[in-house]
């Protein structure tokens, strides 16, 4: 993977959300790859069944039906280490919820708490931070 960039996983049910972060990752020139899941189970059974050759930078809704984002940090970090170290979480929702802040610091694998919209500005942060 080439330095100051990443692979990165969208999990969001908002389908314009969605077409948002992919197109404003894209824009921002720092995303090798990035892939969209709209159910967190489903992103879960990715990370499980297959392996990264490198840094993954995954934003994740908070507020979604079926697995929510704090149900898919739970089991995230409930995966072996071998399936979770190399992936670097951030929750990116428009929720003000003092308390969704507080509850989601608990979480090691969590990195940050953004609002929406993603924005060019917060890819090249994340990026940087994350960058070996």
């Amino acid at each position: 993977m080439e330095t100051g960039r990443a692979d990165f996983i969208i999990i969001e049910d908002n389908k314009v959300d969605c077409f948002i972060a992919e197109k404003t990752i894209q824009n921002s020139g720092k995303g090798n790859s990035c892939i969209i899941f709209s159910q967190a189970a489903l992103a879960l059974d990715y990370i499980e069944k297959h392996e990264s050759d490198g840094q993954v930078i995954i934003f994740v809704d908070i507020q979604m039906p079926r697995m929510n984002g704090f149900e898919f940090v739970e089991s995230f970090e409930r995966l072996p280490l071998s399936n979770r170290h190399l992936y670097r979480i951030y929750t990116l929702t428009s929720s003000i919820n003092e308390r969704d802040r507080e509850r989601i610091k608990m979480f090691p694998s969590v990195k940050g708490f953004l609002n929406k919209p993603l924005t060019v500005d917060i890819i090249n942060q994340v990026v940087q931070v994350n960058s070996p």
